[in-house]
């Protein structure tokens, strides 16, 4: 299982503690899912390894705060609706995707039209993160927010997991503004430029794991959203 190192990235980047994370709680729910499996908002499909399916189809959105550039789309659709017939797939995965979507109850009852009755759809989504992709950055959901948005659309919830604790989160926002506020400045200064990033982000990454397993263990303040849901079948209703 092969996943690139801007989505599996070592101690001495600055993502590493949120993608560390979210790539092992993909890797814990990825085997459930089998059959035909949509990946909704694929862009390059950096998690495609990870999951046992007989096909994998990649769909996302042509948006103009998000380049396509070098990505991997099979479908691309207007937002509005999934262009496949009703209980077509067996599985859908969607990651870092709902908050970039506007319209996110409209969507919902098409990702319920297209799955098949006992179908799973095993998504994530941040809760504690910078806004990005600007101006396509619309929401952050709590634990308890998807759960109900799932629950009233039809759906059963099988698994939910938060990735990261409080003192990870923390690290998290400060190495990002580090990176995104200080790390530009130091890159015009050759001779700092390199022992600055390694030493910084490592250090940071290494206090943060350190801190999470000496400091109270809180997850009311965590990463990301993990949530694994099944279609009710007619007979469930």
């Amino acid at each position: 299982m092969y996943v690139s190192k801007d989505f599996n990235p070592g101690i001495t980047y600055p993502n590493y503690l949120i993608r560390h994370r979210l790539l092992a709680g993909i890797k814990k729910l990825a085997p459930s899912l089998q059959g035909r499996l949509l990946d909704l908002g694929c862009g390059a499909k950096p998690y495609k390894s990870l999951f046992q399916v007989t096909e994998y189809i990649g769909m996302d959105y042509e948006s103009p705060g998000h380049s396509h550039e070098n990505e991997d789309i099979d479908v691309f659709y207007d937002g509005k609706t999934i262009p496949f017939q009703n209980n077509y797939f067996d599985a859908i995965f969607s990651s870092e995707v709902f908050e970039h979507i506007f319209n996110l109850e409209q969507l919902l009852p098409e990702i319920f039209r297209v799955l098949k009755p006992g179908g799973l759809i095993l998504v994530t989504c941040p809760f504690a993160i910078c806004e990005h992709e600007v101006p396509n950055d619309y929401a952050r959901y709590t634990s308890f927010a998807l759960r109900h948005l799932f629950e009233k659309n039809g759906f059963e919830v099988i698994s939910q997991l938060k990735t990261g604790n409080s003192v990870e989160t923390v690290f998290q926002l400060w190495i990002m503004y580090i990176h995104q506020h200080i790390t530009p400045v130091i890159r015009k200064i050759p001779i700092l430029r390199s022992a600055f990033r390694v030493i910084t982000y490592s250090c940071n990454n290494l206090l943060a794991l350190l801190l999470s397993k000496i400091l109270p263990d809180r997850d009311d303040l965590y990463l990301n959203n993990i949530i694994l849901c099944r279609k009710k079948r007619s007979s469930d209703q």
